[in-house]
């Protein structure tokens, strides 16, 4: 999961790395490839999801070549948006099993970036379709804050009972710890979220758990979590 920090005061990544990508910029033809080029910590992170792909077995016994495929085809979506290929990239080196930490301040500092201009093109604050493509970003509105089972509301629960939100969109979010973003939230304040992983390594029909990175912009907290309590292939 990623590391969350308040919106507005987004992490600072490690010195960019020198190596990668996995492949040659002189042959590069696609946006997503070209970005990539251009951007020495995307080639890092690109070199890092080559190597971590040689080991990767699928959890369900897929098939390791579609679920890369389509990986890349998440990736290659994103064109020249780099908020929207880190993420990729990094559920790429999460569904592989190596994902540095570094790899994700980084991603939560540009996908963090993008939500704050997503809604400063909004400024009316309607809501939006929920997101369905990695690094899309919609504003929506808090509908329920309660515990991660629903019993209760979040703003009186105990805090071993979980934190969960739904949203006017559609969306929800889901945690088994008290998440700081949503406690110090309220329910009807207004909200972008930004899709940034999609679960590939899964069984058949099942796609539980995909992440939401989402920024309070009255609280200003910011937070990522599944919109499931259960990742895909769970109980």
């Amino acid at each position: 999961m990623l590391a969350i920090v308040p919106a507005g005061s987004f992490l600072a990544v490690s010195p960019a790395r020198a190596d990668g990508p996995s492949f040659d910029c002189a042959k590069a033809s696609l946006p997503a490839e070209k970005a990539i080029c251009a951007d020495p910590q995307l080639s890092a992170i690109d070199l890092l999801v080559s190597k971590a792909y040689k080991g990767f077995e699928p959890a369900f016994g897929g098939d390791k070549r579609k679920i890369a495929r389509g990986l890349i085809a998440d990736r290659n979506a994103c064109k020249s948006d780099t908020a929207c290929i880190v993420s990729a990239l990094n559920n790429a080196l999460q569904t592989y099993g190596n994902a540095p930490s570094w790899v994700q301040d980084y991603n939560v500092a540009l996908i963090g970036k993008k939500a704050l201009e997503a809604a400063g093109r909004n400024p009316g604050r309607n809501d939006q379709p929920l997101p369905l493509a990695i690094g899309q970003c919609a504003s929506t509105h808090i509908k329920t804050l309660t515990t991660r089972l629903g019993d209760d509301p979040l703003e009186t629960a105990s805090p071993d009972a979980g934190s969960a939100a739904t949203f006017t969109n559609g969306g929800g979010a889901v945690s088994y710890d008290r998440e700081p973003g949503l406690a110090a939230s309220k329910v009807g304040e207004p909200v972008v979220m930004c899709l940034i992983s999609i679960p590939r390594d899964c069984p058949k029909d099942d796609d539980r758990g995909r992440v939401y990175y989402s920024v309070d912009l009255v609280a200003k907290g910011a937070w990522a979590l599944p919109d499931s309590q259960h990742m895909c292939g769970g109980a």
